[in-house]
């Protein structure tokens, strides 16, 4: 079987086998939501699970977080003179109109278009047109800062018309948008899915109430994830409410621990954390980089998916369970076959910690 991607620019090394990646959501292979398998990591324990069984991993106490960032439909077909059809992925607006887009070739390519310079101008839909102006940031090598022209608001007149869900090669059929979604979407804004979210239900939230779990919200935007080899995230606009950090704060001071619903919880909640570990409540944009040389500060665990080699979201695995936890349990599920990508299946890592540890109280103001 040959590898889809192999590199060891972040995270731990290893080959990913085609059929291990997750060709279409759990519902195309006959799968709920929530029963896509779990493996749970807390030190040298592993188990494997169901995803619905999360709440008996948590305890009275604990606060999950969650993204209330909701998915658009950020492709759209294009053309440019002179080079023919392309697909534009509409990453995330700017403060001054502006968007940040990544122009590809039609079909399963495997990156960002060579021909895309400053200057290009690609025909869109509706009379719409994008103008690219430069990287973004300036050191990227394949995002664009440009000006669209020709609709009053993008994500509405545009993408609500005639965009779709991005997707990649190894997705082999176009799903509808509701299929990218979780329940905990209100706010829209992502280019691509918060997929750590999307095995939850309705019914697994109320199970988490009754235990004594509170589940409390969060924003960050994604941006479009197609990073290249040992490139950094992005800057991503994010929101972490005062409410959400004072829940924090007490639980973590009565020993409750902070189980964090994907990378984006993630980079949101880290980004204002102070050396202590006190969230501390903002917005904004955030270029935060975790890894174990910056560790995460108030996240004592996450739920997550399978990320690809070589891609920054296993720094940040890292930054919050260590490189060894982080090794052992991709080394588990690739021996026990688990699926990738945003629709194949989960895992809960936790740090490990004493029952009930009851932390310092955070002292007022950080």
């Amino acid at each position: 079987m040959t590898a889809a991607r192999t590199t060891t620019a972040a995270g731990p090394g290893f080959v990913l086998p085609h059929r291990l990646e997750a060709a279409g959501p759990p519902e195309s292979r006959g799968q709920l939501r929530d029963t896509v398998r779990l493996l749970v990591a807390e030190g040298e324990r592993l188990e494997h699970v169901r995803f619905h069984e999360l709440p008996r991993h948590l305890r009275a106490g604990d606060v999950v977080i969650v993204n209330t960032s909701a998915t658009l439909a950020a492709a759209v077909d294009g053309t440019v003179d002179g080079v023919g059809r392309v697909v534009v992925h509409f990453s995330t607006p700017l403060d001054d109109g502006d968007w940040v887009l990544e122009v590809r070739a039609p079909g399963p390519v495997t990156g960002p278009l060579d021909a895309a310079a400053a200057g290009m101008r690609i025909r869109l839909p509706l009379g719409a047109q994008a103008s690219l102006r430069e990287p973004w940031p300036r050191t990227s090598i394949r995002l664009w800062r440009a000006e669209i022209e020709g609709v009053a608001d993008v994500a509405r007149d545009l993408l609500a018309v005639a965009g779709r869900p991005i997707t990649y090669a190894y997705v082999r059929e176009r799903w509808p948008l509701p299929y990218y979604q979780t329940i905990f979407g209100t706010n829209q804004g992502s280019a691509e899915m918060a997929s750590a979210a999307r095995p939850f239900t309705h019914s697994m939230i109320t199970e988490l109430a009754v235990s004594g779990v509170v589940v409390a919200p969060i924003l960050l935007h994604t941006s479009v994830s197609s990073a290249e080899p040992g490139e950094p995230p992005i800057p991503e606009r994010y929101e972490v409410p005062e409410s959400t950090a004072r829940l924090i704060n007490d639980r973590r001071a009565a020993g409750g621990r902070v189980i964090a619903v994907g990378t984006t919880v993630t980079r949101a909640l880290e980004t204002g954390a102070t050396e202590r570990g006190t969230a501390v409540a903002g917005a904004g944009w955030t270029d935060l980089v975790l890894s174990e040389r910056r560790p995460a500060r108030v996240v004592d665990g996450l739920v997550t998916g399978w990320h690809a080699p070589g891609a920054s979201h296993l720094m940040l695995l890292e930054s919050v369970v260590g490189a060894a936890a982080v090794r052992r349990a991709y080394e588990a599920a690739l021996a026990e076959g688990y699926l990738w990508h945003e629709f194949g299946d989960s895992a809960l890592l936790l740090r490990p910690k004493a029952p009930f540890e009851r932390l310092t109280p955070p002292v007022e103001g950080g």
